[in-house]
Order: C-alpha cells, then structure tokens, then sequence
C-alpha cells in the first residue's frame, strides 16, 4: 500500500485516548521551549488568536475532514454571499 501521510501507521495505540483532553488549556496559550546545543534554553510564548478558530460539529466532520476540505466549499459559496464594502 503506498502511503499519503494520511494514514495512522499501525504502531500507533491510541486506546483509551480522548479527543480534545487538552483543548481548553491550549487555548489560554502554551510555551514552548528549544533547548540548544550551548545549552541554552529560549521559551517563546504562543497564544492562539480566537478568531482563528472555527470549530466544526461532530455530524460535519464526516463531510469536512481537514481544513482543505471546508476552504474549498466556502470558497464556492462566496459568490452568494454579498459584496462587503
């Protein structure tokens, strides 16, 4: 089987997963840190913009599975919509 990267390899076990555990969180923002070789450590400070966030409903999912998906069916219904000033 040739493998698009879509695929979840098989090692992977998310048995007993939840998904969105960590939304919330995420959400009030998050660090990350780079440890460097000279053994420096740089933390950078990430806050997600609201706005940037859409969060679609379970019963779309199936129709709209990646971010692609629901840019392509918006872009088809822009023309309906009417002119912004």
């Amino acid at each position: 089987m040739k493998r698009t990267g879509k695929e979840m390899r098989s090692e992977y076990d998310f048995t007993g997963g939840v998904r969105g555990k960590h939304h919330k969180v995420m959400q009030e923002g998050y660090s990350v840190s780079l440890h460097k070789e000279n053994g420096e450590v740089e933390t950078q400070e990430f806050m997600p913009r609201k706005d940037d966030v859409i969060i679609l409903e379970p019963d779309l999912r199936p129709y709209f599975p990646d971010s692609e998906s629901v840019n392509r069916a918006l872009r088809c219904l822009v023309p309906l919509l009417p002119k912004r000033v």
